[in-house]
């Protein structure tokens, strides 16, 4: 009997990445969602709730690489439990506005989180990236920043929200920027800037074809998670 099962060998991250950046393991599930939101047959009402799954993976391997201090309490049966908890504030910064899209992600993970806003858009026919708007919390410089965009093509509009951060007084080490799917060229592009910068990414694909879009890719994640 023949078999129904794909026989390729599904793809999974490039693993070739600088000390600073985080893959998410390439489990089945995992590779089950990138396939998902990859297909451009998928309907945006799948498109929306497989991204927020995999964001949420990403928010909570991010929530990871931040400070703890070891505490105790204790228990229902008059015991004492050994354990950790947070250390410092934390708050988002998306930047709009596919950046938006993981702002809810990082709230089902973090009650109360305060998030900010940075406007960056791309020229298309240059791929340069140009501030137009940024809203920040005013003690921003003082709290852990999980910096959200899903995709990082060329590194441009990552690089300039993070000058904007660390004009506002936020050290670099205290940024960790998460996204969905990463190229080589703006991994490369954001560790030779900021070598200390965590990057919490969930794929690292092909490259970058001649209009600068990451390939394989998904496509505009704005429009397939907002419009289509």
């Amino acid at each position: 009997m023949a078999s129904n099962e794909a026989s390729s060998t599904p793809t999974v991250s490039i693993t070739d990445a600088p000390v600073n950046v985080t893959v998410l393991q390439q489990t089945p599930q995992l590779i089950a969602l990138y396939t998902i939101i990859r297909d451009v047959n998928t309907q945006r009402a799948d498109f929306v709730f497989y991204s927020n799954r995999i964001i949420r993976l990403l928010v909570e391997e991010g929530l990871n690489h931040l400070p703890v201090q070891a505490t105790s309490v204790s228990t229902p049966t008059d015991l004492t439990y050994n354990g950790l908890k947070f250390q410092g504030k934390i708050c988002g910064v998306s930047i709009m506005r596919a950046g938006e899209s993981m702002e809810q992600g990082l709230r089902d993970c973090c009650r109360s989180v305060r998030i900010g806003k940075i406007l960056i858009q791309r020229d298309d026919e240059t791929a340069e990236a140009k501030l137009f708007y940024e809203k920040l919390p005013e003690d921003i410089k003082d709290r852990y920043v999980l910096l959200l965009d899903p995709m990082l093509a060329t590194g441009g509009s990552a690089i300039m929200a993070v000058d904007v951060l660390i004009a506002k007084g936020v050290p670099v080490e205290r940024i960790l920027f998460v996204n969905l799917i990463s190229s080589p060229e703006g991994i490369a592009a954001f560790a030779k800037k900021f070598p200390k910068l965590k990057v919490i990414t969930g794929f690292i694909d092909e490259g970058l074809n001649d209009k600068k879009f990451v390939i394989p890719g998904l496509g505009d994640f704005g429009d397939r998670y907002y419009c289509i």
